[in-house]
């Protein structure tokens, strides 16, 4: 689940945490003529869903194509919870401390990552909403990955269904965030059934990858994309230039039209869907760029970057609103802050995390017979198509 496999999935992060930082210093400054593009560049936030989608689902794919067990439920939490909460809990004491612009209670539901139920919001804390849909896909997970792995073998059939299961819960984050705009609960379209067609799109590239590279299913026009990693990453650009334009709604947080709540959505799920697939099977240059040493290094910072922006950018525009100085300052003081955080709490947690995983790790069970391979009638051939 690290990504190692996937190298590309790095320089990846790097990418979406830079635009979504862009995009809220964006909303805090003028940012002349690019406003629009810089303040959709908070796609980045799809981006990140759809790669946590596509590294938490695969673990369950793979034990369903091989019979075995798949990740034990409890030690999972315990682990995703090591993953997000020291972090969250040390930004929110940072917003606290040198912000504090909102009552305990407030700062005590960010903490647990309630505040989107309850309409509570923090200055210095106002992108934790993607970290409250983030937690309740870690909840939900299990559940889902049981749902469409847990009671039949993976035969192309099976796999093609499951697929099909996952295109249409795409088509979920859309239609809750009309119909919340529509009845003016903006609220309600912060919460996780607005976000999950993102993790979807992951989810459904793991299932593709693990069935692909497993034979059960056959070559298809993914296969043949592939091999044109530029264009489907141009298709992407074109994608985000259409999302610029007033057809996505306001470039701040005013609220949009239900049709343009839609549109947005829609565009985003492409644009995620476009970035994310070239990276799983990337070309050589890709991976030297996506992959480098530069690029893991700097991936490690992404969480931090994540939950210190705004506390950062919040004290810096006191000095200066002009886009430029803003941004430097804030991405430079951002990636520092972040930096002391990794190694002061994110490394020695996970290795703590990878201590606990040692300690309570038991040999394979043979609860489940492993799948045998597919008779001939179930085995793909150059007719099959996804």
């Amino acid at each position: 689940m690290t990504g190692h496999r996937f190298p590309a999935l790095h320089g990846l992060r790097v990418l979406a945490a830079l635009a979504v930082l862009t995009a809220q210093v964006a909303l805090h400054s003028d940012a002349g003529p690019f406003r629009g593009l810089f303040a959709r560049l908070d796609v980045g936030g799809a981006i990140f869903f759809a790669i946590t989608g596509f590294l938490l689902y695969r673990p369950h794919v793979e034990a369903w194509f091989e019979g075995s067990l798949p990740p034990l439920t409890l030690p999972y939490l315990r682990n995703r919870a090591a993953r997000i909460v020291p972090v969250l809990w040390v930004a929110v004491l940072l917003a606290a401390v040198l912000l504090h612009s909102a009552d305990w209670l407030t700062y005590l539901q960010h903490a647990t990552l309630t505040h989107v139920y309850f309409d509570a919001a923090a200055p210095g804390l106002t992108q934790m909403w993607s970290l409250t849909a983030i937690g309740a896909f870690y909840l939900v997970l299990p559940a889902l990955a049981k749902l469409l792995t847990g009671y039949e073998r993976p035969t192309r059939r099976s796999v093609r269904w499951r697929l099909t299961v996952l295109a249409a819960l795409t088509v979920l984050g859309p239609a809750w965030m009309t119909v919340m705009s529509a009845t003016h609960h903006p609220n309600a379209a912060l919460w996780l059934p607005g976000y999950v067609g993102w993790f979807a799109v992951g989810m459904g590239f793991a299932l593709w990858q693990v069935a692909r590279s497993s034979g059960r299913l056959g070559s298809s026009a993914l296969d043949i994309l592939t091999t044109i990693p530029g264009t489907v990453w141009g298709v992407a650009a074109a994608l985000l230039l259409l999302a610029a334009t007033p057809i996505a709604g306001p470039y701040d947080v005013s609220a949009a039209s239900p049709g343009q709540t839609a549109v947005k959505s829609l565009l985003y799920t492409g644009i995620a869907a476009c970035v994310l697939f070239p990276a799983l099977t990337p070309t050589a240059r890709a991976t030297q760029l996506l992959g480098s040493r530069p690029a893991r290094l700097a991936s490690k910072l992404t969480y931090g970057v994540f939950a210190y922006q705004v506390i950062v950018l919040t004290l810096l525009e006191r000095v200066s609103t002009q886009f430029v100085v803003l941004f430097s300052g804030t991405l430079v003081v951002t990636a520092g802050v972040a930096a002391a955080s990794y190694y002061a709490i994110e490394r020695p947690v996970a290795g703590a995390r990878s201590a606990w995983s040692a300690a309570g790790r038991t040999p394979p069970s043979p609860s489940r017979a492993p799948i045998p391979a597919l008779p001939p009638a179930d085995r793909p051939d150059s007719s099959d198509r996804a």
